[in-house]
């Protein structure tokens, strides 16, 4: 194509020698001729018989036509790989690119070695085509099944910020990120083009994108593969990169314009790092990119039934279905196109002078240790967490900031891990905002764009990395996680929910993980959800909604932990605990504004290591059963449930409370559903068979009815949560909105409790004057009323 622009025409070169290009093409064959048997055959993997019926699948379950592309691109990489010895992820963002990946992989003998039952020859070839989107087979995604793979594919958007985080601290490897050009439309993937302003070449690997242009999506064209060259160019001229254009359908033209733009993509690379590693430049270097542009569907049929399929959307998916007789005749002529019996000798292995074409070891793209991190990960080296310790000589004694006390735990696991560079903090923007801000003691804020002298703590160097994406910030820290290191994500608690397909994605990847002997775990990956619905003073009801736990425990129950620690010294222990932790989503919920701290460092260790428990210090039915249980879980729904307990006890001193105190939500279920589940027999220890149960809770109270729905007690168990209440106003306004203010809590024992008779009338006409008070108050003041927002817990019972 003539552009009149440079930047976007291949060399005109001829890297390749006419041998070379022969097997290449000849591997690319054999790639396509796997890629269509695993779609359609069922039998008869070589056609050494006449091709029938009873060799296809009853059901065709599959992608075509972003497959050719993958095998083109996957064969080019091998080349350089072998003439430069580099370490290479590959990372296929397109959707259902597991035909192609599988066929490399068992190609260059990755997939025999860890499956061995799927050999390389005849039977394991026909074992390589039943398998797949195949009941007890894979699936149609380059799964956790799939050597080599850090990116399913199965949910577009992420491949790129994948790539990126497996490159930060990686300064040896290169992730070959392949981004399809229906992926590049989605919102994840346009922001992360820009990780190229947060590599650092000196310390950090490098990632080449290939933007594989075919045309279409499902149904439509694609945005990029429908604008004029010279404004894809400024495109990505504008993000920073040197776009490096291949285009054209003729293989031999295409081949030897392929090998050139690796070629120079690589030279360009290496050249980048040498600057920076030796010669100290600190300039952000421009990355090199390739774009491929070639049909959808390459290699397969032309038309089908007369209408168009290479080159257009027909041939997005399974190109034709085995309805028509006519269509089997199609498929044989397809699967011969590729001269199989030219690539495979008779025994079914592939022919030595193409299989010579693979990079050797773990040089292998498909064995590449980083693509499974666990074998490479390092358990972090963690200061002891009782040294942070928030003095509490007394419940309610002492105040503290939470996450404050948490980010100076977090700048020393910085400090202690800063020789083997395997830990960083992620968050969009909100650091210091969260009260993490001790962290730049440590390290700064990673930064490799433009730099003003008043800039604060930004630095190429920088551990923390902040940018107003939660979408990549998660997938730059599940990249990271998945090639053996470790991490902790920070947000705020309303916009989380931003990234909830992606967590989704990940929590499916590490339950698939668990499944497949090769796979060694990774480091857990931890959220910290701060900010959040209890105390936006001043954004309002826009960011209030605590709902992403209630996302998070769909998922299977040796995947998924949520801990609601209700003071600084127990975040202390379940931030500990998390970074030593394994294979799960860890998500912990926590305040970050000054409020009251209950146990000791002593205390918050037996109390979070049961994960669930009576306080003691806080009840008075020690020796007897009690006349209501009072539960709690989250910081402000334990500070209002106490503030209601010292009104019962101040106004009914005979009334029997039990105060039960959930830091771990999981044990709330069944043993039977959840490891951290309490036995039916210690639950009702806890709640009693039959008394009444207020329960206040964080977020949605249906949750909690939810996770306790087989208990004997449920029926009697009220509770109080966020019920989509909320605006700019007061702290302790948030709680009377949502009933889960003490008066409210007061009020619902005492009409649950009926032994209390005509004296608790009195209490109760009490506790909804001084509601009409509060709300009379913050009207005229702007504050809450004195006695709420600075009630402690007494040494003895008081009045209201």
């Amino acid at each position: 194509m003539t552009t009149g622009n440079k930047t976007l025409v291949a060399r005109e070169s001829a890297p390749l020698s006419a041998k070379e290009m022969e097997l290449m093409h000849a591997w690319w064959r054999a790639a396509n001729y796997l890629s269509v048997g695993q779609v359609y055959l069922l039998d008869n993997p070589l056609l050494r018989e006449p091709l029938s019926p009873e060799h296809v699948k009853p059901r065709l379950l599959g992608h075509w036509g972003t497959t050719p592309g993958l095998n083109f691109i996957y064969v080019h990489l091998n080349r350089v790989i072998k003439k430069r010895g580099e370490s290479v992820l590959f990372i296929a963002g397109p959707g259902h690119g597991a035909p192609g990946v599988v066929a490399n992989t068992w190609l260059e003998g990755t997939y025999s070695e860890l499956y061995p039952e799927v050999s390389q020859d005849e039977a394991g070839m026909c074992r390589l085509f039943r398998q797949f989107s195949f009941p007890g087979g894979i699936p149609s995604h380059a799964a956790p099944d799939t050597p080599g793979s850090i990116h399913e594919g199965g949910e577009l958007g992420y491949s790129l910020s994948h790539a990126f985080g497996a490159v930060f601290d990686n300064p040896d490897v290169i992730a070959a990120c392949v981004v399809g050009d229906g992926e590049a439309e989605t919102g994840p993937l346009a922001t992360s083009w820009h990780g190229n302003k947060f590599l650092n070449p000196a310390s950090d690997g490098a990632v080449l994108p290939i933007l594989h242009l075919n045309g279409y999506k499902i149904a439509n064209p694609t945005v990029l593969a429908r604008i004029s060259p010279a404004e894809l160019e400024a495109l990505f001229k504008g993000y920073g990169y040197r776009p490096i254009l291949v285009e054209g359908d003729e293989p031999s033209d295409m081949h030897q314009k392929m090998a050139a733009a690796l070629d120079d993509a690589f030279a360009a690379i290496s050249e980048i790092q040498r600057r920076a590693r030796e010669g100290g430049e600190v300039t952000r270097p421009i990355w090199p990119m390739v774009v491929l542009r070639s049909p959808k569907g390459w290699t397969g049929p032309k038309t089908v039934d007369g209408k168009k399929a290479e080159g257009f959307w027909r041939s997005h998916q399974v190109p034709f279905t085995m309805e028509k007789p006519e269509h089997l005749g199609l498929l044989n002529d397809w699967l011969r196109s590729y001269r199989a019996d030219e690539l495979f000798d008779a025994q079914g292995h592939l022919r030595a002078e193409i299989a010579a074409l693979a990079p050797s070891g773990e040089r292998r793209m498909s064995a590449n240790p980083h693509a499974n991190g666990g074998t490479l990960m390092r358990p972090l080296r963690l200061p002891d967490f009782r040294d942070y310790a928030v003095p509490v000589a007394r419940p309610g004694g002492s105040d503290a900031e939470t996450t404050r006390v948490a980010g100076a735990f977090l700048r020393d696991v910085m400090q202690a891990n800063a020789q083997w560079r395997n830990f960083r903090v992620f968050g969009p923007d909100e650091t210091a905002s969260n009260r993490l801000q001790d962290l730049f003691d440590a390290t700064d804020r990673t930064w490799d764009a433009e730099t003003f002298s008043y800039d604060d703590h930004l630095s190429p160097e920088g551990r923390v990395m902040e940018i107003l994406s939660e979408h990549t910030c998660q997938g730059w820290l599940e990249g990271y996680l998945l090639t053996g290191r470790h991490g902790f994500f920070s947000c705020y608690e309303a916009f989380i929910h931003i990234v909830d397909s992606m967590f989704n994605q990940h929590a499916k990847w590490l339950k698939a993980s668990r499944e497949i002997a090769w796979r060694r775990p990774i480091a857990s990956l931890n959220y910290l959800l701060t900010s959040h619905v209890w105390r936006q003073d001043h954004n309002g009801f826009s960011h209030q909604d605590p709902g992403f736990v209630d996302h998070v425990v769909n998922k299977k129950a040796d995947i998924v932990r949520v801990y609601f620690p209700p003071d600084a010294n127990t975040l202390l222990y379940v931030t500990d605990h998390c970074l030593r932790s394994w294979n799960r989503v860890n998500v912990i919920v926590a305040g970050k504004q000054r409020q009251p701290q209950w146990l000791d460092m002593d205390q918050a260790v037996k109390h979070c290591t049961a994960g669930i428990g009576v306080w003691e210090w806080a009840s008075n039915d020690r020796g007897g059963d009690p006349d209501a249980v009072m539960a709690c879980c989250g910081d402000v729904p334990t500070l209002e449930m106490l503030a209601a307990v010292d009104l019962l006890r101040s106004h009914l001193p005979k009334l029997k409370i039990r105060v039960v105190n959930v830091v771990d939500l999981m044990t709330l279920q069944p043993k039977s559903e959840h490891p951290h589940g309490l036995s039916d027999t210690d639950f009702d220890e806890l709640f009693t068979k039959d008394r009444p149960v207020i329960f206040a809770y964080h977020g949605y109270p249906w949750l909690i009815h939810r996770l306790a729905y087989k208990r004997t007690n449920h029926e009697n168990m009220h509770v109080r949560g966020y019920k989509e209440e909320g605006t700019t106003t007061t702290p302790f306004d948030m709680a009377v909105r949502n009933d889960i203010d003490r008066f409210h809590l007061a009020m619902d024992v005492i009409d649950r409790v009926p032994s209390l008779g005509s004296t608790a009338a009195y209490v109760k006409q009490a506790l909804r004057d001084r509601l009409i008070e509060h709300k009379q108050y913050i009207v005229e003041h702007g504050a809450d009323m004195p006695g709420v927002g600075d009630w402690r817990w007494p040494d003895a019972p008081r009045t209201m």
